[in-house]
């Protein structure tokens, strides 16, 4: 199984900044998925085009069953990874959007300026999470319950996940 963790930052892009986001969901998928995977990392400016060109060709060429997104999620001119994540998208989940600003507003008011959106395209979950480490522990931690059913439902791939950190939830079979 694939996922991408794609950090978007003009900053950490041109190397004035330590990226920090990607390798805090990378740490954190470590410690809480128990089956194996494989990990694609990038790092990109806030362009729009670049971010959909990568997400398309993530999802349509590398086959990733998950794609983990940080940075660019606010209200600020260049925060534009929702909209390109939209606009690659063939489904939007609101849901996802709607559980990580529920979970963030438990600690900072001002969780209600994110854009975060989920979405699909082909055979592969896409979720923009926060940009600061600290907000994507508390996210995952919280949100990560739902997201194995998902990816099993859009691409067949199964996500085992440590219950001492987050324990999936799939629907009991009838």
């Amino acid at each position: 199984m694939k996922i991408g963790v794609l950090t978007v930052s003009d900053r950490a892009f041109r190397g004035e900044y330590e990226d920090k986001g990607g390798p805090a969901i990378i740490e954190w998928l470590k410690n809480a998925v128990t089956n194996s995977f494989e990990v694609k990392t990038s790092i990109l400016p806030d362009e729009q085009f670049e971010i959909e060109n990568l997400l398309k060709n993530w999802c349509d060429e590398d086959d990733m069953a998950l794609i983990l997104t940080t940075g660019g999620t606010g209200p600020a001119p260049r925060d534009v990874t929702p909209d390109a994540t939209i606009a690659i998208a063939d489904k939007v989940m609101d849901g996802f959007g709607e559980r990580m600003r529920q979970i963030s507003l438990k600690y900072v008011p001002t969780a209600i300026l994110s854009r975060q959106v989920g979405a699909i395209r082909n055979k592969t979950v896409i979720i923009n999470l926060p940009g600061q480490p600290k907000s994507i522990k508390e996210t995952l931690d919280e949100l990560f319950e739902a997201v194995p059913y998902c990816v099993e439902l859009v691409s067949g791939n199964i996500i085992e996940t440590n219950p001492l950190i987050v324990k999936a939830f799939r629907p009991k079979k009838s």
